[in-house]
């Protein structure tokens, strides 16, 4: 056991508290990584507001970078001293594992949504009673974090763990939509609804693999002026004629659409939006959605749903530290931080709109 700090969530819906809590060694395939960084996505808060009663009081945190300080005895990819991402928990052995597709594993939800490791055992607890974590395989919200190797990504020790952090979900989510599920040609145009983290992650990926025009929507101005900055052509705010004004911009409608809103009324818009034989990549959490399937037939259009950019994390994630270096993935720009116990401070900002990806560091 070690003594860590974490960020709690007391109820459904309740605010960050920070708290002393007690952490397990490392289990035979399991690894102890002293968190460096975590980002604040906007899963994290929405599934705090849900997340049922019952798996409270809950560590959230998903979003985790950091150093390898112990490793179990069957650990072979990692050591002590390690600098390392962590991401999200899968089985590596159903068939979706085994097609390159872990982020549809079948054993998910139980490895990333049920408050704790898949045999229900939880590596915190809060003076001899269990405290709930293993959110998406890690509950980064603390000092430390024992994390199946399966969670944890190598990353290179002169990478800066503020945005080694952000790569474990929103960068790939964002970048993997575009570069693994759409897979775009040179010169075929993208629309980006939504200029958050995972949008403004797949906004650079398209403009890194030479779509044109690349086009962004969201009500902030600064973060429109930062799609900008980043290689949109235009970026518009939401509102009446958004429609018509993007089919322009786009030579008769979009090649492709990235919605990472999980606003029902933006995705029937995104559909408005293509072309005949578009493709629309749905990513945010939200409420149901309704489509006119006439109008999807008649244009053709093909409805993707993508989780953590249907990428393979070991895989993608150097593949996204290399654009980083050579200039062509500036996940920095997005990052504001916060130290650690400002947490609420941190989640403030992103709901105001004036931090893009807010990153906790850690003293």
């Amino acid at each position: 056991m070690r003594r860590v700090r974490a960020a709690v969530t007391e109820a459904p819906g309740a605010p960050f508290t920070m708290r002393d809590a007690d952490l397990e060694d490392p289990r035979p395939y399991e690894v102890l990584v002293r968190t460096t960084a975590v980002g604040v996505c906007h899963t994290d808060l929405a599934m705090r507001d849900t997340w049922p009663r019952r798996l409270t009081p809950m560590v959230f945190g998903h979003e985790g970078a950091g150093r390898v300080e112990a490793v179990g005895e069957e650990v072979t990819g990692v050591a002590p001293g390690d600098h390392v991402c962590l991401t999200f928990a899968r089985c590596g052995a159903c068939e979706q594992c085994a097609a390159g597709h872990p982020a549809y594993c079948h054993a998910a939800r139980d490895l990333n949504f049920s408050g704790g490791r898949a045999d229900g055992t939880t590596p915190l607890s809060v003076d001899g009673t269990p405290l709930h974590a293993g959110f998406f395989g890690q509950s980064s919200f603390a000092t430390h974090a024992v994390v199946h190797e399966r969670g944890v990504v190598k990353v290179p020790s002169d990478l800066p763990a503020v945005v080694a952090a952000p790569l474990g979900c929103s960068g790939q989510t964002g970048a993997g939509t575009v570069l693994n599920r759409l897979r775009p040609r040179p010169g075929s145009s993208l629309v980006v609804l939504g200029a958050g983290g995972v949008g403004l992650s797949a906004l650079m990926a398209a403009v890194a693999v030479g779509c044109d025009p690349v086009v962004a929507v969201d009500p902030v101005a600064s973060r429109r002026a930062l799609a900008t900055g980043l290689g949109a052509e235009a970026a518009l705010a939401p509102g009446d004629g958004l429609v018509a004004a993007l089919r322009d911009l786009t030579d008769g409608g979009a090649h492709h659409v990235v919605e990472t809103t999980g606003r029902p009324e933006m995705a029937r818009r995104a559909v408005g939006v293509l072309r005949p034989r578009g493709r629309l990549a749905l990513l945010g959490l939200g409420d149901e959605v309704t489509f006119d399937v006439r109008g999807l037939l008649a244009k053709g259009v093909r409805v993707h749903g993508v989780i953590e950019g249907d990428s393979d994390p070991g895989r993608f994630i150097p593949e996204l530290i290399g654009l980083h270096r050579r200039g062509l993935f500036p996940l920095d720009r997005l990052v504001t931080t916060f130290p650690f116990e400002d947490i609420g401070a941190a989640v403030a900002a992103m709901g105001d709109g004036s931090a893009v990806k807010p990153v906790l560091t850690f003293a």
